[in-house]
């Protein structure tokens, strides 16, 4: 069922369009200390921002706000802010499914999870309808604040709009590119969360939920997941969500 997996190196020359990079640093005195090192943002020949500095200077103010996340995740030998690693694996996924992504989808991508931290889970009861307050609430927060920042630095209400509209998901799976947003959403889960995930959470939670996550993928993005590189428990634990149901007969 399993490819072997390729290389990093083999993976992004697969994916990165030929490419030309736009260098951006943050001011350091108002970065936190894991977050200080060089942005790179491509600008390639699909794709050319309608105002380039905007588009710039949008996503360094939503990855300025993430890098202020007090929670850190270790990757690549590197501690950094959880959730602006979540927004640039998010963003990598995305243009990896589409290089041609619009500008919209590629500020929804970068704002997805915007400021998560400061409404934690625990603020709300530890029940279902509990947990499904906290996503509501979690997705209009994060759609009021990259429309402030989206605002501040100069774009019209249409663009603002269609970005919310990705980010919350309102037509899917109608809408193309608010499903390479689901596909991309999908992708980092397995790749950087499923492992984690799979360690606190009984086996039958979670084969139901890479179920559920499997019937929201496209054929492409289904292809890249098993492509991916899993653990055995992980491996085993996809292949059973994915083995067809017995027969009632």
């Amino acid at each position: 069922m399993f490819e072997t997996t390729p290389s990093r190196a083999e993976r992004q020359s697969k994916f990165q369009p030929r490419e030309l990079s736009r260098k951006t640093h943050f001011p350091q005195s108002r970065l936190h200390p894991c977050a200080r090192f060089e942005i790179t943002t491509v600008m390639n020949e699909v794709f050319r921002p309608v105002e380039a500095k905007r588009f710039q200077t949008a996503l360094s103010r939503f990855d300025e706000a993430n890098a202020r996340d007090p929670h850190h995740e270790a990757f690549e030998g590197q501690l950094h802010p959880r959730e602006w690693l979540y927004s640039r694996w998010l963003s990598d996924w995305v243009l990896k499914l589409s290089p041609g992504a619009s500008e919209a989808l590629r500020l929804a991508a970068r704002c997805q999870h915007l400021r998560r931290w400061e409404i934690p889970r625990a603020s709300y009861p530890m029940d279902r309808a509990g947990y499904l307050r906290w996503r509501a609430d979690l997705k209009k927060f994060h759609a009021e604040k990259s429309a402030e920042i989206l605002r501040e630095v100069g774009y019209d209400e249409t663009t603002i709009r269609r970005v919310q509209e990705l980010n919350l998901k309102q037509l899917f799976p109608n809408d193309p590119e608010t499903r390479v947003l689901e596909d991309a959403l999908c992708l980092v889960f397995l790749e950087h969360q499923f492992a984690a995930l799979a360690a606190k959470t009984t086996e039958d939670k979670i084969i139901s939920a890479l179920r559920k996550s499997w019937g929201k993928m496209t054929p492409a993005a289904r292809d890249q997941a098993l492509k991916l590189n899993y653990g055995d428990r992980e491996r085993r634990l996809l292949e059973l969500a994915l083995a067809p149901a017995p027969s009632s007969s």
